[in-house]
């Protein structure tokens, strides 16, 4: 049962990280600069993340006693923890990586791609943060 919850565990950690990521795209599509994006993304999905993965951390708290579903609801606990964790954390680092996204970028989606931007010219909107 274990392997079961392992399998699940992926899919649960796979939904998570395209959300972020592709939340990630739709900021800098919107015309908002690579590394403002990934941070602004990063703090709003925290938030959705964190709680879905709190709820089914605690919906598996009942199945964790049982002999024959426990392995499972352990190993979905565990994991979940583990991967929320990585998600918020890691996730934004290996895409802030796997572009070459500096942190002195400028937040002006012209000098990054010219013909990319041309549908966003009308204005460009900084992303607040709640640390702002």
């Amino acid at each position: 049962m274990a392997l079961l919850g392992l399998i699940a565990l992926a899919g649960m950690i796979m939904r998570n990280t395209v959300i972020l990521v592709d939340q990630i795209d739709r900021d800098i599509a919107a015309g908002h600069g690579r590394h403002r994006a990934i941070i602004g993304a990063t703090v709003r999905r925290a938030r959705p993340v964190a709680l879905t993965a709190l709820a089914a951390i605690l919906g598996m708290i009942p199945l964790a006693e049982s002999i024959f579903w426990g392995p499972m609801a352990i190993t979905i606990m565990g994991g979940l923890f583990v991967a929320t964790v990585l998600t918020l954390l890691v996730v934004p680092a290996l895409y802030s990586l796997w572009f070459r996204v500096r942190s002195d970028e400028t937040d002006d989606v012209h000098g990054l791609n010219a013909e990319r931007a041309a549908p966003f010219d009308h204005e460009i909107v900084p992303i607040r943060l709640a640390a702002e």
